[in-house]
């Protein structure tokens, strides 16, 4: 049972998202009033991955709690770079590249949250508006008399690089104070005081929330949730084919559907605490399965997962599609095609280069090694070394062939 009364942190309690708080109580009361949060993403990508998504639920249950969630797109803090947790200088961005990316990561919220003008209606904010307003010397007088050196070169990442002798630029030193001014901002224009985040962030987190206290005389709360790793100590969201990307023109609705369809063992109860809303006792009946029984739970949690971001019928879609190609050793329309060009390939298309163009090997070594262990299949045949697939051999159904590594990754590869 969670120690809180607030539904929105009694509900992360108990789902595991808790990693830290600030002033627990206090919280526990503001939560359970009118409260208003924020999460932040720098737009460093073009689109949001699942490991962004442990933020994502945090703010859908903080709706759905009766808190107002805010959205804070970086496109002024991205300009600096978020050193935190980061070995060397992340690369600097134009500011074409991040209004590009700022715009493509904002379709990742639309499944998860709802906006508009109401009190509890989600807003989304972009700190450019007002930090690309600062004045130099003016924000040195105002901000950077509440910062002392001797706190923020404890952070860890800074005392890591320090000891490493590895080079930490000025200007990554002044993330901090941009990201706890975007804490002061939103509590002066929107009364927000609660700002959530990785674990990572804590040290930024704390130090918007001084500043508030500080330069205002207000309050404001910080909350973590763990950086979550798999069960093999892996990154959340990183796999062998690379992010899996939370926009559908980056990762299709059958790939998304399949790499929560891939989840280790050990990590399927808490994915589905993590990532799906399906009640705990639920839950707990499908964590207790066993042997191949628990493959029962890795397609609720895939369903469950895909329909929250892609809509019920891609879940339906990719389920079908996936049990017809594994298990019934079929072919679906709906699995994900790529395509290959007839006129550089006038003989029909080698195993390399169905591969390759499939997306399954990165490399013709790596698609050779593949064959080599005897991994790879073209149209449900063994393939055990490279050799040319005639284009009069495709499968007529789907007029594509049908190219698969090992037993989790498919794909159709269509002639053009």
């Amino acid at each position: 049972m969670s120690s809180y009364n607030s539904v929105f942190l009694r509900t992360l309690d108990e789902r595991g998202f808790i990693k830290q708080v600030t002033h627990g109580e206090e919280l526990d009361s503001y939560c359970g009033e009118t409260p208003v949060a924020y999460v932040g993403y720098d737009a460093t990508a073009d689109s949001l991955h699942v490991g962004s998504l442990v933020g994502i639920m945090g703010l859908r249950h903080f709706q759905k709690a009766g808190g107002k969630p805010i959205v804070l797109i970086g496109g002024g803090t991205t300009k600096v770079g978020d050193p935190t947790d980061k070995e060397k200088s992340r690369p600097i961005l134009t500011e074409d590249q991040i209004a590009s990316n700022a715009k493509g990561i904002m379709k990742a919220f639309e499944p998860f949250l709802t906006f508009g003008d109401g009190p509890t209606d989600a807003i989304m904010v972009n700190n450019a508006d007002w930090l690309d307003k600062l004045g130099y010397i003016e924000f040195l007088r105002d901000i950077g008399k509440y910062f002392t050196i001797n706190t923020m070169v404890k952070q860890d990442t800074v005392a890591r690089r320090l000891k490493a002798e590895q080079p930490y630029t000025f200007l990554e030193f002044n993330y901090l104070l941009l990201q706890s001014y975007d804490f002061l901002e939103l509590s002066r224009r929107q009364n927000c005081q609660l700002q959530m985040g990785g674990s990572d962030q804590w040290g930024n987190i704390v130090g918007g929330a001084d500043l508030i206290h500080k330069a205002d005389g207000g309050q404001g709360f910080g909350l973590t949730w763990p950086l979550i790793t798999t069960a093999s100590g892996g990154k959340m969201g990183k796999t062998a084919d690379g992010a899996v990307w939370l926009n559908a023109d980056r990762k299709s609705p059958y790939d998304y559907w399949q790499f929560w369809r891939n989840t280790e063992d050990a990590d399927v109860g808490r994915f589905l605490k993590l990532f799906t809303e399906l009640p705990l006792d639920e839950i707990a009946r499908l964590e207790a399965l066993e042997g191949a029984d628990i493959n029962q739970a890795k397609i609720a949690l895939a369903n469950a997962a895909t329909t929250m971001m892609h809509g019920a019928k891609a879940a339906q879609e990719a389920e079908g599609a996936a049990s017809k190609a594994f298990t019934g050793g079929g072919v679906s329309a709906d699995l994900p095609t790529f395509e290959i060009s007839k006129a550089d390939n006038p003989d029909g298309a080698t195993t390399t280069a169905l591969l390759r163009a499939a997306e399954l090997a990165k490399s013709n070594g790596e698609a050779r090694r593949k064959m080599a262990e005897g991994a790879v299949r073209v149209n449900d045949d063994k393939i055990g070394e490279d050799q040319v697939h005639a284009w009069t051999d495709i499968l007529a159904d789907v007029d594509a062939f049908k190219v698969q590594i090992g037993k989790k990754r498919i794909a159709l590869v269509k002639p053009v």
